[in-house]
């Protein structure tokens, strides 16, 4: 009995330590955030906030930033791209887990050793297919790479799809039903579980894209939220007040995103299979 209490004591600790390092970087940016610029110069990094101050959210929503453009910009391209991901990522999983076809294996296999290929290295063909096409510094030019689905989400789709008992699909396909309507009915009801955790993987990944955004836009006009946030530092002048009030920001929404679909994350690590 002693020793089955020391191992939880043990384990707890443990986990305490790791939510506190964890959570350290985000209270810290907090910590900065509320800090006026002067005593962030001229005290520790870790002094409480003394006054706190709320200038530094007024200055980055204000005249002298507006940060709202690209958090709106980010949440359009987000949207878009999360709305297609899911829609092909669906179609092309269950065709790879579900249909019969000529060189469907093969297939899969090689479009998932596309996820080899590091991103830097795609960075210039794009390019250059945009601007040949006139999209440079445009929407599109933001959404199209990546609207139409992923190696990892089609790889992680396929693998649950691939979990559904095949009685189920049989029964749905006696009542009459078709390919799409298996998906709507059948398919996508019980795989919400992975469905939000493709979700939440999908808005934080291109919520903090970093380098596309920078390469293919130019000026303020479709500039995204992690780019607007490196735009806050000058050459001579860090503004860490600033820069640390606009990660705060950029933060918010993922953690509320987290909150509502966690429970349908948690079931998908738990699940195995079908259930």
């Amino acid at each position: 009995m002693t020793r089955r209490l020391t191992g939880h004591i043990a384990t707890y600790l443990v986990l305490i330590a790791g939510a506190l390092l964890t959570l350290a970087p985000f209270v810290l940016s907090l910590m900065t955030a509320v800090k006026t610029p002067g005593q962030f110069a001229t005290e520790p990094t870790l002094t409480w906030p003394n006054p706190f101050t709320g200038d530094n959210f007024a200055r980055l929503f204000g005249a002298e930033y507006d940060f709202v453009t690209p958090i709106v910009v980010t949440a359009q391209v987000v949207a878009v791209i999360l709305i297609g991901q899911l829609t092909f990522s669906v179609f092309a999983a269950y065709a790879f887990a579900r249909l019969r076809f000529p060189g469907r294996d093969t297939l899969f296999w090689v479009y998932l050793a596309t996820l080899m290929v590091p991103q830097a290295v795609t960075i210039i063909p794009l390019y250059a297919m945009m601007a040949d096409v006139g999209l440079r510094n445009t929407f599109w030019a933001l959404v199209l790479p990546q609207v139409f689905g992923s190696p990892y989400a089609i790889f992680l789709l396929r693998e649950y799809f691939r979990g559904i008992p095949g009685d189920l699909l049989d029964a749905a396909k006696l009542d009459g039903c078709g390919t799409l309507r298996i998906l709507r009915h059948v398919v996508i009801p019980v795989s919400r579980p992975i469905l939000a955790t493709l979700t939440i993987i999908t808005v934080v990944t291109h919520w903090n894209n970093f380098l596309w955004p920078l390469v293919i836009t130019a000026g303020k006009q479709w500039q995204t939220l992690t780019v607007a946030t490196a735009a806050l530092q000058s050459q001579y002048n860090g503004n860490w007040t600033i820069v640390m009030a606009a990660t705060t920001v950029a933060i918010l929404p993922l953690l509320v995103l987290f909150l509502i679909f966690q429970r349908h994350v948690i079931r998908s690590i738990t699940i195995t299979g079908f259930r």
